[in-house]
């Protein structure tokens, strides 16, 4: 067994690495850019929605019993149909939430420490320390996103394109432990 505090660097450096990768994903590569689209007229829309803040659906129920009645399945049927997310008024920043998906990875990176620390032994090889903790991370990274997908609607696209990512963000993230794990006492 090898304690968490034994693998603080490769749970630093994968973080790193991945918080890197992750900022050149949305920031350099196209593949993200045409995700989202313009709402056709916008500023009505943004008028109708000003002040609120919160998740929101369209047609609204509020119980199980009202989703049986007929008003709200015709407004189902006629559409449209779907979730809003909306924000509360602010500038951009994108401090925080930097600060806050790197604190995720470290939290991810954590967790890959906690398992492989338990299911693999010091001098452990190279390919079987990046095997599982590539998949750990790769899970951490990419299957929690696929219910987005299957209740609310996110395009299988946008779920797919994370898949990708998720692989890489494995990978660095096995590639580190991999290369940093604790060779025999």
């Amino acid at each position: 067994m090898i304690p968490i505090s034994a693998l603080w660097l490769p749970i630093l450096l994968s973080a790193l690495a991945v918080w890197i990768a992750s900022a050149i994903v949305w920031t350099v590569l196209p593949h993200r850019q045409k995700e989202f689209k313009q709402l056709p007229d916008e500023d009505a829309v943004r008028r109708a929605l000003k002040g609120g803040s919160g998740e929101y659906m369209i047609p609204f129920a509020g119980s199980h019993a009202a989703g049986k009645d007929p008003e709200f399945l015709r407004k189902c049927e006629e559409g449209p149909t779907g979730f809003v997310r909306l924000l509360a008024p602010k500038r951009p920043a994108m401090g925080k939430p930097m600060a806050l998906s790197f604190t995720f990875y470290v939290v991810v990176g954590v967790t890959v420490a906690y398992l492989a620390g338990r299911v693999l032994a010091p001098g452990t090889e190279y390919l079987a320390v990046f095997r599982v903790t590539g998949t750990v991370a790769w899970a951490a990274y990419f299957l929690a996103a696929v219910p987005d997908s299957i209740w609310f609607g996110k395009p299988w696209t946008s779920t797919g394109k994370l898949l990708v990512e998720a692989l890489i963000y494995g990978a660095l993230t096995g590639g580190f432990f991999g290369w940093m794990w604790p060779a025999t006492a």
